[in-house]
C-alpha cells in the first residue's frame, strides 16, 4: 500500500481574521482527515507540529513516499489584507506526478469551495516545501485566513474539507476512498482549562495531551463516557461530558 506525508502548517504566528491561527486550523483540519485514510487503508506518516518546515522538509525525506501534502492557509499582501480570496495548489513545474496530484485535488476543492472560479492549480520553483521535497508534492493554500468569508469557510467546514481531501488522496492512488464509522466534529466545552487527551478511557489513565476550550476534535468512536480522538497527531480519549 502507498504510504503519504501529511505536513499541516507549523506556523502558529499567522492569526485567523476571527481567531485562532493557521497552524491550529490546518492541524484540526488533518485530525478530521486521518480517519478517512484509515478506514481507506492509507498508511501515513505526519509532521510534528511543535517543529518547523525544515524539519517537516527532513522527515518526509527519510521515507518512501507516494505523496507529501502540505495543508496551509493563506494571507493577502498589505495592500489588499482581507480583500483576497480564493484556494491554490502548488506544486513543482517540472513533476509529472505533482502536476497530476494538483490537478485532482484542485478540481475536488472546486465541489466544495464558494466560488470555484477562485481555485487554482500554481506552479512553483520559490517554496521550499515543494523544492526540497523529494517525494511528489503539493502544497495547498486551502483559502485566505485574512478574509474574513474565507476564514469562517475553513472554520465552518472542517469535516467537509478533511473528506474533500480524503477523496482527492485517494483518487491520486488509485484506491477506493471509504468513509469512517464515526465522521462527527465536536467542540472542547471545558469551563476555562483545557481538556485532558488521555491514553485510555479512564481518569487514571496517562495524560498524553491539553485540548485548549473551544477547539474542534475528530470524534472516531465511542468507550462508554469516553470519546476517541485525535488531537495534534496524538491519538486518545477525553470524557464526553465535555465535548458538545
Amino acid at each position: 500500500m502507498p504510504k503519504i506525508f501529511l505536513s499541516p502548517s507549523t506556523q502558529e504566528y499567522n492569526p485567523y481574521v476571527d481567531g485562532g491561527n493557521e497552524e491550529y486550523y490546518m492541524n484540526i483540519i488533518t485530525d478530521a482527515l486521518i480517519p478517512y485514510l484509515e478506514a481507506s487503508g492509507i498508511e501515513y506518516d505526519r509532521n510534528d507540529p511543535s517543529k518547523t518546515v525544515s524539519n517537516s522538509i527532513r522527515m518526509s525525506n527519510s521515507g518512501n513516499y507516494a505523496l507529501h501534502l502540505a495543508l496551509h492557509s493563506n494571507a493577502a499582501p498589505p495592500d489588499t489584507a482581507g480583500k483576497v480570496r480564493g484556494s491554490q495548489v502548488y506544486y513543482y513545474p517540472s513533476s509529472n506526478e505533482g502536476k497530476r496530484a494538483a490537478d485532482i485535488f484542485a478540481n475536488n476543492i472546486k465541489e466544495i469551495y464558494p466560488d470555484p472560479t477562485k481555485v487554482k492549480t500554481v506552479p512553483t520553483t520559490t517554496l521550499s516545501e515543494i523544492t526540497k521535497t523529494k517525494a511528489p508534492t503539493i502544497l495547498i493554500e486551502i483559502a485566505y485566513h485574512d478574509n474574513p468569508e474565507d476564514a469562517m469557510w475553513i472554520r465552518d467546514n472542517i469535516g467537509t474539507i478533511a473528506q474533500n481531501l480524503a477523496i482527492s488522496v485517494s483518487d491520486f492512488l488509485g484506491i477506493e476512498e471509504r468513509e469512517p464509522q464515526s465522521t462527527r466534529i465536536g467542540i472542547v466545552s471545558t469551563k476555562k482549562t483545557a481538556l485532558n487527551l488521555r491514553e485510555e478511557p479512564s481518569i487514571a489513565a496517562e495524560i498524553i495531551g491539553k485540548i485548549p476550550k473551544g477547539s474542534k476534535i475528530p470524534i472516531l468512536g465511542q468507550d462508554e463516557d469516553w470519546y476517541l480522538t485525535y488531537f495534534e497527531g496524538r491519538r486518545g480519549y477525553v470524557n464526553s461530558d465535555y465535548v458538545t
